[in-house]
């Protein structure tokens, strides 16, 4: 297997809710605390994180799967895009989402396994949690 970062983690949301929410500029900006610019179109671009990150859409399966090509403008000029498969997962009463990340320049895997759990798993946590107890 090609090196890359393999992460999960439980939602207490519906696959259906967590995947339109990924696909959402205003929502997806809102659980991670950064602008972002996101359609639910295949082919569109897209942007995170006030610019940060930018990648195409890939390939979109309705509340089960999401591709995307990504980079951030950290990556090296002429170094190809990496590759990000979101996949969402039906578990008990909410949702395992899993994200793999691949094809990233090489020895920086930790920096963004480290990056997917604090700028995006942590906050998307607490801004389920708040939305649920607002239900």
């Amino acid at each position: 297997m090609e090196p890359g970062i393999k992460l999960t983690a439980i939602f207490q949301v519906s696959a259906k809710k967590l995947y339109d929410s990924w696909l959402n500029s205003q929502i997806h900006s809102s659980f991670t605390g950064s602008k972002a610019h996101i359609e639910p179109k295949l082919g569109s671009h897209f942007t995170a994180w006030n610019g940060y990150i930018k990648g195409i859409n890939l390939i979109l399966q309705p509340y089960g799967r999401i591709v995307q090509s990504w980079r951030t403008n950290e990556f090296p000029e002429g170094v190809p895009d990496s590759k990000v498969e979101i996949l969402f997962e039906k578990h008990n009463s909410g949702t395992k989402l899993t994200i793999v990340h691949t094809q990233l320049p090489g020895g920086d895997e930790k920096k963004y396994e480290k990056g997917w759990k604090e700028h995006y798993f942590k906050p998307m946590k607490f801004y389920f949690q708040k939305m649920k107890s607002k239900s």
